[in-house]
């Protein structure tokens, strides 16, 4: 069996890893939060109002941007639609949009980085920084996309894909604070 992964899959997986599980494993079962449709709502916004500000809040002169850009490699078996694509003349630069107060987590630079390496992939140009904007802050961070990063999410794509085709149940975080917010808490009973 042939496995294509959601690049939100790595930001999941990072997060818990049992979400990813219950996605694949127990597919009729999908839980929406409130956090999760008021997520989709900003995000909806943002784009509108992305489309008429200028690339000075990313420190660009010149670019064309592309919105909800779906992307997909066979090779990585990876595939997503990143919120915003920058194509400038020496390089591509993904941007998120995070409807949270100003942090990146790892499990952003993971999903942030997975598209860079779409974008590098389709277009043929390098991508060493991506940025996230926080939109309750109306502002955005650079974030550095290294090797390392890269590396990261290639391991993490095999680790997903290891776990969905034998079905096996990972262990939760080591942070349970996550599980009070989460879509499937109910589900973790060894857990919570």
């Amino acid at each position: 069996m042939e496995l294509t992964l959601r690049v939100s899959d790595l930001r999941q997986y990072t997060y818990c890893p049992r979400i990813v599980y219950y996605y694949y494993c127990l597919p009729a079962v999908r839980p929406t939060t409130y956090n999760m449709q008021a997520g989709k709502e900003a995000h909806i916004e943002e784009a509108d109002r992305e489309r008429r500000r200028s690339l000075r809040t990313y420190h660009l002169s010149e670019g064309e941007r592309y919105f909800d850009f779906w992307l997909e490699s066979e090779g990585l078996g990876l595939q997503g639609k990143v919120d915003m694509a920058i194509r400038c003349t020496q390089e591509a630069i993904p941007v998120e949009y995070k409807n949270s107060p100003g942090r990146s987590g790892q499990h952003v630079l993971l999903q942030l980085t997975a598209y860079g390496l779409l974008l590098e992939e389709l277009w043929g140009l390098p991508v060493r920084r991506g940025f996230v904007y926080y939109i309750p802050a109306r502002r955005a961070r650079e974030i550095e996309i290294t090797s390392v990063l890269k590396t990261e999410v290639r391991d993490k794509i095999a680790a997903i894909t290891t776990m969905v085709l034998a079905e096996s149940m990972p262990t939760p975080p080591p942070t349970r604070g996550r599980c009070e917010i989460c879509e499937f808490r109910r589900f973790c009973n060894d857990v919570v």
